[in-house]
């Protein structure tokens, strides 16, 4: 798949990436998209829930009367999670979500989520950024230029760069992540995924090693 790269002015340089069809040409396989998504959601969920059982709750540990020959039930002391103030039964304890999924499942769902973004035409390769400072407003500009403007874009850059990370942290809708990084959630969640030329060249040349 030859992608054109376009410079930070939306223009055209001349230049075109080869994007493997082992990467971005599959046939999307919806399961392990839906099974990648629900264990990143569920890895992001706390579980810091809890409640207090009888044995945390204050209270005297005393019987509240004895045994029989009241009349009345038997009652043991004033924590009983049946009395107001009591303890909670059965009730939620601080756990995680999180739940394993094989590399290989993992790695499909990622490669189904950018054969469905290719599909789309929603994958965009420009020229790298280089910024001396971070400069949130040259970024925006960019992103203008590029048409992604106003849409949830996913940023894919090579390699961690301090000014063009701190820029992409400023602008609404635009989450910018390293190639390293990438997962379904954050592809399925982006309208359009924008790939700098070297994180785009990064995937011909795996893909060149992997048939070697």
């Amino acid at each position: 798949m030859q992608v054109e790269v376009l410079n930070t002015k939306g223009q055209t340089t001349g230049r075109t990436v080869e994007l493997p069809d082992e990467i971005f040409g599959v046939e999307p396989n919806d399961h392990v998209i839906y099974l990648a998504v629900k264990q990143y959601q569920a890895a992001q969920r706390q579980g810091t829930h809890k409640v207090k059982t009888r044995a945390e709750v204050k209270g005297a540990s005393r019987k509240l009367h004895r045994q029989k020959g009241t009349g009345g039930s038997r009652k043991g002391n004033i924590r009983n999670p049946l009395y107001k103030g009591g303890g909670t039964i059965f009730g939620p304890k601080p756990h995680g979500y999180d739940f394993k999924l094989n590399k290989k499942v993992k790695d499909l769902a990622k490669v189904s989520a950018l054969s469905y973004k290719a599909k789309d035409n929603a994958i965009v390769v420009v020229e790298d950024v280089n910024l001396d400072s971070p400069k949130t407003k040259h970024l925006v500009e960019v992103l203008k230029s590029l048409n992604v403007a106003g849409k949830k874009a996913l940023f894919v850059l090579p390699e961690y760069n301090d000014n063009l990370y701190l820029s992409l942290r400023n602008v609404p809708a635009v989450e910018g992540t390293l190639l390293a990084d990438i997962n379904t959630y954050d592809i399925v969640n982006a309208d359009v995924v924008v790939l700098t030329e070297n994180a785009a060249k990064i995937f011909a040349e795996e893909d060149a090693v992997a048939e070697a």
